[in-house]
């Protein structure tokens, strides 16, 4: 019998989920310590596999890295968030499909106008469920937030993101990071549509 897929999802708050959102030379700063640390305190024939120890955090640093080159300039990112603010939601969503899509995501559109959710995105045996129709909404509330939790437990979803170019409410900050929703705010939603053509941008 086959077993249930094993899950790994990183704590937000974890070392290596904060080093993945912090410039990219940091983690190589804190694997130079492990191998400088190692050289002074342990044994000639043992300091390399204290040194070892810096590996996961240097193969952190090369991710970061990797993301943080693909990331657009401020003006791109200038460019694209106004380009979002001024969208249809037909438009939007398109734009939003077609990046998910480019990253490798099975994307399938949630239809009915009861539902939380906008969007089902599936990957590598993981369900993402998306709340993205407010996203023009100035300051989205904690109500939100509860709903499309709710639909993650009702689909049995790996995890959930809200979309939004807003600032949301304390509570629903709070909300958001005692539930791991995550939020897709204005800097993560313009590396995701950083393909938006150029004619789509004023």
């Amino acid at each position: 019998l086959k077993g249930p897929a094993m899950k790994f999802k990183m704590a937000p708050n974890s070392l290596f989920a904060i080093l993945l959102r912090s410039p990219w030379w940091i983690s190589f700063a804190i694997a130079a310590v492990f191998v400088a640390a190692s050289r002074a305190l342990l044994p000639d024939a043992y300091w390399i596999f204290g040194a070892l120890g810096g590996l996961p955090i240097t193969i952190i640093g090369c991710i970061a890295l990797w993301q943080q080159l693909r990331a657009p300039s401020a003006k791109q990112s200038e460019a694209v968030l106004s380009a979002v603010s001024a969208m249809s939601w037909r438009d939007f969503a398109d734009a939003l499909e077609r990046a998910w899509q480019r990253d490798g995501y099975a994307v399938e559109r949630v239809q009915g106008g009861n539902s939380s959710a906008d969007f089902v995105l599936t990957r590598q045996g993981r369900t993402t469920v998306v709340a993205a129709k407010r996203w023009k909404a100035a300051k989205p509330g904690v109500e939100s937030l509860q709903d499309l939790h709710a639909a993650m437990r009702e689909r049995d979803a790996s995890e959930c993101q809200f979309v939004t170019l807003g600032a949301l409410s304390d509570n629903a900050l709070r909300y958001a990071r005692a539930h791991n929703v995550k939020l897709v705010e204005p800097p993560a939603l313009a590396l995701l549509l950083r393909d938006l053509p150029a004619t789509a941008r004023p």
